[in-house]
């Protein structure tokens, strides 16, 4: 190995060491709380047919960041009284995890995915009609649960997030290869596909402890704005990482055609991406040469600049969370961090 591949080997060594590091550090304060989602996470969604159970146990098996149900719980813990986060609390953690399995069943069939989290998909592990009905059995079980929270606007604001996936991917199919989509177009479609969820989930955590309508929204704003962040993250993620980490194709965006923040940045000083696009990539080697032709313009480093906007604005609207118990705050302020850090 050259000296220059063995120190990048070292940096993202050591980078990806020090994410594992925060993330466990800002999950530590919740830990029992998580270990509880994961065994319930199981039982919640155990079915009678074999099949569909085998489906269930294959994607939790493979595990997750969760970083939406620790949302939902740091939430909770800076708004609730005496921090105290009770049962309804856990249990919509529990419901946000099922939602983002189900939604990325269906994301996996549509973009004919392999892989997801290192394992095989489901489609790929059973067939295309069982990972569709597993992904709908999914949605169906969290619908119950969410039911059962008895509370008639917490079920308004989660049961929207299930529209606006549909409508995400309505649009995403729509613009497949569309030179023409432009920034705020896509940040619109990344609000449905993403932040929508964690945004509700936040605002959902609030309206459980009962603050008022404004503490609320702004629960929903800083959602919002952090998911945004994490999608954008996510999307240069797609172009930067390998296949090994990402724990899915690298690239698949773009062999998709869902023409991302660094992409559509890219476009712009790159009229030769343009052409690989319009032709759709035609030629067998024509991903490995956008991906390359994306890294030699400056799209990744203006999406980054996009990324660190939307999350520098979910931060500012913490501040109203401080006055409230700092504590959690300081959680709430790492994983926003932490977002943007997974692109360093």
């Amino acid at each position: 190995m050259s000296t220059e591949k063995n120190n990048l080997f070292y940096r993202n060594l050591k980078h990806t060491i020090q994410q594992t590091m925060t993330l466990k550090y800002i999950f530590s304060v919740i830990e029992n709380d998580l270990q509880h989602l994961d065994h319930n996470l199981r039982s919640m969604v155990g079915a009678r047919h074999p099949v569909l159970h085998a489906a269930s146990e294959h994607l939790f098996a493979a595990g997750g960041k969760r970083i939406r149900p620790a949302l939902v719980i740091l939430v909770a813990q800076a708004t609730a009284n005496n921090n105290k986060i009770c049962s309804s609390h856990k249990r919509l953690a529990e419901i946000t995890e099922i939602i983002h399995t189900a939604s990325l069943v269906h994301d996996d069939v549509i973009d004919e995915c392999l892989t997801r989290r290192g394992i095989k998909t489901v489609h790929n592990a059973f067939s295309t009609k069982i990972a569709v009905l597993a992904g709908d059995f999914l949605f169906a079980q969290s619908s119950w649960y969410l039911a059962n929270l008895n509370n008639l606007e917490v079920v308004k604001t989660i049961s929207k997030v299930i529209t606006d996936f549909a409508e995400g991917e309505v649009r995403q199919g729509m613009t497949s290869f569309d030179l023409t989509i432009s920034i705020n177009e896509y940040i619109e479609k990344s609000f449905y596909k993403t932040a929508s969820l964690i945004a509700a989930s936040c605002k959902a955590a609030a309206m459980l402890s009962q603050v008022n309508i404004e503490n609320q929204n702004e629960c929903y704003l800083y959602g919002k704005h952090l998911g945004l962040g994490f999608q954008i993250i996510d999307d240069i993620l797609d172009i930067t990482s390998s296949t090994k980490s990402l724990g899915k194709p690298s690239g698949s965006d773009l062999t998709n055609g869902n023409l991302t923040a660094p992409i559509l940045f890219a476009l712009i000083e790159s009229p030769d991406l343009k052409n690989l696009i319009d032709q759709e990539f035609e030629g067998e080697t024509d991903i490995s040469k956008a991906l390359s032709l994306i890294k030699q313009t400056n799209g990744i480093q203006k999406a980054k600049d996009l990324a660190e906007e939307h999350i520098q604005t979910a931060i500012n609207i913490l501040s109203t969370l401080k006055k409230n118990n700092s504590n959690h705050y300081h959680y709430l302020l790492l994983i926003s961090q932490y977002v943007l850090n997974r692109a360093s």
